[in-house]
């Protein structure tokens, strides 16, 4: 099936995109208060709020993959679009070299500050920069009962930089060596998607393989051996390929499906929530264990189908703020987390109250991204490029893009 080059904008897609990187500051910050491990913590962390957390934490960077192998598509697919190779080119460009430079600059703040806290280090930054660049193998703090060393350099939050790299290249040479695969893929959910089975099930199933198979390897971000993070991500970054070539209608009934999706992924996560409390101190019978297992695979793509659903039903607009909001993300999502970090650690000696320091590290975190945004824009082109600023012309930046081009 050769892909649709006469697909419509799909707009939506990129409010999902800007909405679900924001959702990353809001989580991140989160994280500062929750008793799971992260990089520094709240004298106040407690398991309050996690309930709360896990509603989103299942299925938002699936999110982004999804949209990205949506976005790779219509890009693809574009008559300007350059061959194979120069697009791998570009695209390892946009990626590589915010990455490269954000484990240089902007992620070595996270690191330092952490193992301050759980190591009681007592050097200078200048002494963790050294120690950091020379890759010190004894940052080894223990973490719920287990000995973790930290790895340096990291790309810590960057993660998704190398990984959605990687499917870049992998989606492809599927497309240049094995067109016929994503072409059936295609093909079948064009077929099948009228019917709200089909849907329902089409990315619960391998979601929820992945978890039942592969959930005893513990999730790294380590590109090279993250097992369970690649079937999640790689099946969403491919499906979502496959959703892009199989034309604008999936996207309607996706639309459709949008309340029934929404009320099987909040009863599921009910479901779940029951299940972590009721077994928060003894080990659930083993069919039960299964059981739930396969319902976290469905909340992942239910959460996925309805938040779809209704950006479709109510984003599928384009305004000027969609353009700038589009072209500010990336800037954001690369330096939101070291500003929480760092930020955290300066408003630690006021002793606020947990929620209104919440709220103003997501407002800090906010504002001072809105100002890096600005100041990157006023750089040379390659270090703007470094945090996520690609300068254009002004006459194409007017100009509609494809979702998602971006990353």
């Amino acid at each position: 099936m050769e892909p649709n080059t006469h697909t419509p904008r799909l707009f939506f897609l990129d409010w999902l995109r800007i909405l679900a990187f924001g959702l990353l500051v809001f989580y991140h910050v989160g994280m500062y208060y929750v008793s799971w491990g992260w990089h520094v913590k709240s004298p106040a962390a407690s398991d309050a709020i996690e309930p709360l957390m896990m509603l989103s934490s299942p299925w938002r960077m699936g999110l982004l993959f999804l949209i990205s192998g949506a976005a790779l598509a219509h890009a693809l697919a574009g008559k300007a679009q350059p061959s194979g190779f120069a697009f791998f080119r570009r695209r390892s460009l946009r990626l590589l070299w915010p990455l490269l430079f954000g484990m240089l600059v902007i992620v070595p703040p996270q690191s330092y500050f952490e193992v301050i806290e759980k190591l009681h280090y007592t050097g200078s930054y200048a002494d963790f920069m050294r120690d950091y660049l020379s890759a010190r193998p004894d940052f080894c703090p223990i973490e719920e009962g287990r000995r973790r060393c930290l790895t340096v350099p990291t790309w810590n939050h960057l993660w998704f930089l190398p990984y959605l790299w990687a499917y870049t290249g992998l989606a492809l040479l599927l497309t240049r060596w094995a067109p016929r695969s994503l072409a059936w893929g295609s093909q079948a959910i064009a077929k099948r998607s009228g019917s709200p089975l089909f849907l329902m099930l089409l990315g619960a199933l391998p979601l929820a393989l992945a978890r039942v198979t592969l959930i005893g390897f513990e999730v790294t971000h380590n590109l090279v051996w993250d097992w369970y993070a690649h079937a999640q991500y790689l099946s969403l970054f491919l499906l979502g390929i496959m959703l892009a070539h199989a034309g604008e209608g999936q996207w309607l009934n996706m639309a459709r499906l949008r309340w029934p999706a929404l009320l099987a992924a909040l009863g599921t996560w009910g479901l779940l929530m029951l299940y972590f409390k009721t077994f928060a101190d003894s080990p659930p019978p083993e069919a039960l264990r299964f059981l739930m297992r396969l319902l976290w695979g469905g909340m992942q793509w239910w959460a996925l189908l309805a938040a779809c659903g209704f950006a479709r039903q109510w984003l599928n607009f384009d305004s000027p703020l969609r353009q700038r909001l589009s072209a500010a993300v990336f800037c954001v999502y690369i330096l939101h987390q070291s500003l929480i970090v760092v930020l955290s650690q300066a408003l630690k000696p006021w002793g606020l109250p947990p929620l209104a320091e919440g709220l103003l590290l997501v407002l800090l975190t906010f504002a001072l991204c809105g100002l890096g945004y600005a100041l990157a824009r006023r750089l040379p082109a390659p270090l703007a490029l470094a945090l996520g600023v690609e300068k254009k012309p002004s006459s194409s930046s007017r100009q509609a893009v494809p979702v998602g081009v971006k990353i």
